[in-house]
């Protein structure tokens, strides 16, 4: 049987508390050839008990990449994958954990697919997966549904190991997590001005719009026409002085 190599996987853990589990990861991580280790605000991530339970995996210990945000952390990344065991509008459509391998199909040939997993106790919320291209789960029994941390890992490193990555996009065309933010901010700032957005829960549609983008799957030369037409309408609107949200248009004699 040949050895799995996930060299085009990132593993980013945000916010994890246990030194212990973070160990745990890694060991998993050096199971199946993923090296790219991104940890979110964690706790002492090179703590001794992370180093007893990384076992012949400290070498991840001592390359993994610190960020004080997902959204920094993912903005390389082509693919990111939120993993939850919770759904919601907010959170869009759940793929469950077989349907994530046929997403390396779509990296480029140096492109990265990143697994996002949420803090131990909390996991991740309703934002961090809002920022992230898909949603996935493991379906399991009601009474204990959610997973260990390194659990969790392992199953989704098991699962994308099992399958070949594919041939891959073109690269030049397959923007960026960061292009896509880019592209999501300057909706959100346009939105707000023309009082689009409920001031008091802008995410509820700001997500939705998310998912809307990363369903279309739209190309860089497609999403710097998006970003062109943004930017027109947000120069349309400079001297325009709005309207409050929910008010009519305006009124004609």
């Amino acid at each position: 049987m040949p050895t799995p190599s996930l060299e085009q996987v990132a593993v980013v853990l945000v916010e994890p508390q246990n030194p212990g589990n973070i160990g745990m990861v890694c060991r998993a991580m050096a199971n199946f050839g993923a090296c790219d280790l991104r940890l979110v605000n964690p706790c002492a991530h090179l703590h001794p008990e992370a180093r007893k339970f990384a076992v012949g995996a400290n070498y991840l210990l001592g390359q993994a990449r610190l960020f004080p945000d997902l959204s920094t952390a993912i903005a390389d990344l082509h693919i990111t994958v939120a993993t939850t065991r919770r759904g919601g509008r907010l959170r869009g459509e759940l793929l469950d954990i077989g349907q994530i391998p046929p997403l390396q199909s779509l990296l480029p040939p140096a492109g990265k697919l990143g697994l996002v997993f949420g803090r131990e106790d909390a996991g991740l919320t309703s934002e961090e997966v809002a920022l992230c291209s898909h949603a996935a789960t493991v379906a399991t029994a009601e009474g204990v549904g959610s997973l260990n941390l390194s659990q969790a890992v392992l199953l989704f490193l098991f699962e994308l190991g099992r399958h070949p990555s594919g041939e891959g996009g073109e690269e030049s065309k397959t923007p960026t997590q960061g292009e896509y933010q880019g592209l999501f901010a300057q909706m959100e700032e346009v939105l707000t001005r023309i009082a689009f957005l409920n001031p008091s829960r802008p995410e509820a549609s700001m997500n939705r719009l998310r998912q809307i983008l990363h369903r279309a799957r739209p190309d860089r030369e497609e999403l710097a026409l998006l970003r062109g037409m943004w930017s027109q309408l947000e120069w349309s609107i400079n001297d325009w002085r709005g309207r409050k949200r929910g008010g009519g248009g305006p009124k004609t004699d």
